[in-house]
């Protein structure tokens, strides 16, 4: 089957909304093909969408990292206070915590991308020719775009295959893994848009004269 034949079969899969259906479809090649597409439409339409909605372009990452840090904190405070005042806790307060970690740090790492707090040597940089620091810059963002491609892709199988296997999370009843599981393509898709800002504006920069490489401040600001 050629690799665009996989990509229909893909297409149908998701169309039909059957997981199991999915499941074996997502396992070919052509998953790349589709996931790689969904990545860089995606990338489009959330750097769009933070162009046109300043607030989410500041906020939107930030409010999620939050949030799911306060609701780690409130489970094991709860947890412990459960554990050693009235000797007993939810089984689920040491499994759901590493869950929303997992949402936090990809999220988190989103935005950070968009910060360039990432690894990046800009201390060898800045003594570059301009041209060789939009190279620099360009190779950036080819790298991120592909891991982008990678993680979504992967994870999509992950999250199909949990959902086909109805995996409950540890401890609860009917708590589905693929509820937290999903949240990770998004936050690459997320990250996938940062990646497209951060080339846009470069691009920009250097047609403008601007300075290319900046010094990259930790919780800073993208405004």
């Amino acid at each position: 089957m050629s690799i665009w034949a996989e990509a229909g079969s893909i297409i149908s899969s998701l169309i039909a909304g059957d997981p199991f259906t999915m499941k074996s479809a997502f396992r070919a090649n052509g998953a790349w093909l589709v996931f790689g597409a969904v990545t860089a439409i995606g990338a489009v339409l959330v750097a769009f969408m933070y162009r046109r909605i300043p607030f989410l372009d500041r906020h939107l990452e930030r409010a999620i990292i939050v949030y799911t840090y306060l609701a780690i904190a409130a489970i094991i405070f709860v947890g412990v206070i459960q554990r050693f005042v009235l000797s007993g806790q939810p089984p689920w307060s040491t499994t759901i915590p590493p869950l929303l970690f997992m949402i936090m740090a990809w999220f988190g790492c989103s935005y950070n991308v968009r910060l360039r707090t990432h690894l990046s040597f800009n201390e060898f940089r800045v003594n570059m020719p301009r041209p060789l620091q939009l190279g620099c810059l360009m190779l950036d963002a080819a790298l991120w775009f592909g891991f982008c491609v990678i993680v979504v892709t992967t994870t999509a199988r992950v999250t199909v295959n949990s959902i086909a296997n109805f995996q409950i999370v540890l401890g609860t009843d009917n708590t589905m893994q693929w509820w937290f599981i999903v949240t990770v393509p998004f936050a690459f898709i997320l990250m996938a848009g940062r990646v497209l800002e951060n080339l846009l504006e470069d691009l920009h920069n250097y047609r403008t004269g601007e300075p290319l490489i900046r010094q990259a401040v930790i919780g800073g600001d993208t405004g």
